[in-house]
């Protein structure tokens, strides 16, 4: 199915609409009627932005870069600057690099030499890290302390694009502060919301790749599911979306249906029926190991 591109994608635009009203009532009205809600609901405007913003970066809803980055410039869920994520997902969809440690910049792999060299206590945590519970508890704070350093490293060494994306991060974040201080919300409430967005995406991101001799084995299917699947934009149809990447969101279910049978051979069978089954087989057991079994030591 040939995917024909609109001057705009109303889908995208509409749901982009109400995650900012949810964010918006989240901060203001719903904590007077009742905190809990307000809280789920900003986590799950928080988890549906950064799922909008994966989208933007693919190219929606409009066909202009600079109207889409516009659309989803507010750092709502604070830990990443936008323009980062976007050239280090980007980089990502190289499927032949695909889990590699060094070329993949999404890959939750590591080298065998740099595994063995590594003090017992930082093996134990990232053991725990690759189960799924680890990876929802630890897994945002491992991450962004990975990111922020090898970021960091890059801008002392005189990476000037990147040293942008952050200083245009900054300016966000101080809107979204002030947003959250004229509102009264509390910061506190507010990073334990966007904490906890972060670990729900930890479990789309848990197992979307694993290592294969193949690169088209290596990205998986969760077939099934209601609220997850549209949290995360139906990118749990994952090797739909690595073979069309450039396929909005809500056209992905009707190009799995259509194709069922074709992606199953194409990943080699990699295929989950539900993030339920998910949960039952990794919640506290490790699907992977650290070190990437495909890699040789040296």
């Amino acid at each position: 199915m040939a995917e024909r591109k609109r001057d705009f994608e109303w889908p995208t635009l509409l749901l982009l609409a109400l995650v900012y009203l949810g964010w918006a009532l989240a901060t203001t009205v719903l904590p007077e009627l009742s905190m809990p809600l307000a809280f789920a609901v900003l986590v799950l405007s928080i988890v549906l932005h950064s799922s909008l913003q994966h989208e933007v970066l693919h190219g929606h809803p409009f066909a202009a870069r600079s109207l889409n980055e516009a659309l989803v410039f507010l750092p709502v869920g604070l830990a990443y600057p936008y323009g980062r994520f976007r050239d280090t997902h980007l980089a990502h969809h190289r499927d032949e690099r695909l889990t590699d440690p060094y070329d993949d910049p999404e890959s939750n792999f590591m080298d065998p030499a740099v595994w063995e060299r590594l003090p017992a206590w930082r093996q134990r945590i990232m053991r725990v890290n690759n189960t799924l519970a680890g990876r929802m508890v630890l897994g945002p704070a491992l991450g962004m302390l990975s990111f922020y350093a090898t970021d960091f490293r890059a801008i002392r060494a005189g990476d000037w694009a990147i040293a942008r994306d952050w200083v245009l991060h900054l300016a966000g974040l101080v809107a979204v502060l002030l947003w959250v201080g004229y509102s009264g919300f509390g910061w506190t409430p507010y990073l334990l919301a966007a904490y906890a967005g972060m670990s729900i995406l930890k479990i789309r991101t848990f197992l979307e790749h694993r290592a294969h001799e193949l690169a088209r084995g290596r990205t998986a299917i969760v077939e099934r599911g209601a609220i997850l699947p549209f949290l995360f934009l139906n990118n749990n149809l994952h090797i739909v979306h690595h073979a069309k990447p450039n396929v909005a969101w809500y056209r992905l279910p009707q190009l799995f249906r259509e194709n069922r049978d074709a992606y199953l051979r194409r990943n080699d069978g990699y295929y989950y029926a539900s993030y339920g089954d998910i949960f039952r087989r990794y919640f506290l057991r490790a699907k992977d190991p650290v070190p990437h079994p495909l890699m040789r030591r040296k």
